[in-house]
This record gives C-alpha cells, structure tokens and sequence, in this order.
C-alpha cells in the first residue's frame, strides 16, 4: 500500500481496538481512533509516544446518530484506506433469546450489528476507491455454519447478523472497488475473551494487520480470520 495511509479505528479504547490502533500505528500508519471516554483518551494518546504514524483521538457513541454526524462532518477532509468498525457488546444478564430481557436483546443487536453498519456507511464516500478497506470485527461466534452449540446464542446471533449486513453492503458498492471484512479475531485476551483465551491482543492484531494490507486493492467481500483464513459464513 502507499505511505500516508490514514485509518479510523471505531471503539480503540482498549482491547482489540486500542491494540489494533497500535499496530497500525507501528507500521506508519496515521490513526484516527475514537473512545467513549477519559480512561480510554488516555489510554489511545499514549500510542503518540511512540514511533510511527499520527494518532487523533474523537469521542464517539456508535449508537448516537448525531454523534456520528458530528464526527463524519469533522473528518470531511479526511480520505481512509481503512475503517475499521471494532465497538461491540457482550450481554451482561442472560444471554438467551428466551430469557433475556427485550431490551438487553435489542441492545447487543443494535450495537453489534446495526449501528456499526451506520457507522460504515457514513463514511463510506471517504474510503478510497481501488485500496479501500472497510472491516467490521465479528466473531468466530458469528459463522451460523459453525454453530454446534447454544453458547452466548444472542451475541452469536447478533455476529451473524453483522455478517450478513457486511454482504449487503459489499453488494451495495456496485462498480467500487472497496474491500469489505468481517473479522474473526480469534479466542483472544480481552475483557470480554478472558484470561484463559488462546491469543495475546499482540498476537491477534498484528495477523489482522498482515491479513488487512494483503487483502487491500482486490475489491472482495469476505468473512476472514486473524491468519487470513475465510471462515464459513
């Protein structure tokens, strides 16, 4: 990919999304990412310290429309080579589709799978044509191929659910050539991973990055994994 490559990191606060910021931003990689909070200011602004791109900070609550208006006007001048759409939930009480309240299922649907999608596309006239990347971090939880058991059924569903959004708007891209991604990160150390998970954030972002920059300029809709593997859908 060319130098001066800009990418928005949608919810990089911590976990996956601040270690994603942070490798991007190793590789020169000029970083937009945006946080709910102070701590999470904090946290991204010290990757400026470090050698390698530009980090910009922007708050942003992906399910506030204005506030997503608010940014896509304050990035007008801005052209991606990436956006990466990594906010997310996991349910907090049940996470069944038969006992967990209605509004906490509405919730982890809306913010998993619909408001990324918003977020996606109202940036979508400021990707870059021909290299462009737009990503959304799903879940292995997410491939309806896979599903062999009931575990987390509501965030599995809502990940798929994501998945299929993506297709849709690969679809809906017509003659642009914009590479659209839903990720499987991997079983990963995170708040939401646990402890005992397999990968490091290190480890997981650093084969996302890999797996990203190859797959840049070939304009396909895919459902990968961190070592680039397609996933079944």
């Amino acid at each position: 990919m060319a130098e001066n490559r800009w990418a928005l990191v949608v919810g990089a606060s911590r976990g996956l999304g601040l270690g994603l910021a942070a490798e991007l931003q190793r590789r020169g990689w000029n970083v937009v990412g945006t946080v709910r909070d102070e701590a999470g200011e904090r946290r991204l602004r010290k990757l400026a310290d470090e050698p390698g791109g530009e980090i910009r900070v922007e708050h942003l609550d992906i399910n506030d429309d204005a506030q997503i208006a608010t940014l896509r006007r304050r990035l007008d001048a801005t052209q991606f080579d990436l956006v990466f759409v990594n906010a997310g939930i996991a349910p907090q009480g049940r996470s069944d589709a038969a006992s967990a309240s209605r509004e906490e299922a509405a919730a982890v649907f809306i913010t998993n799978a619909v408001s990324p999608m918003r977020v996606a596309h109202a940036f979508l006239d400021r990707v870059r044509g021909g290299r462009g990347i737009i990503a959304f971090m799903s879940s292995g939880l997410g491939s309806v191929a896979n599903k062999t058991d009931s575990y987390s059924e509501l965030y599995s569903a809502s990940k798929a659910a994501l998945n299929s959004l993506s297709r849709s708007l690969a679809a809906s891209l017509g003659g642009r050539r914009i590479t659209v991604l839903a990720v499987a990160p991997g079983w990963v150390r995170t708040d939401m991973g646990g402890r005992g998970a397999s990968l490091s954030v290190e480890e997981s972002t650093r084969g996302i990055v890999d797996m990203l920059e190859s797959r840049a300029g070939t304009g396909r809709h895919g459902f990968v994994d961190h070592r680039g593997r397609e996933v079944e859908w």
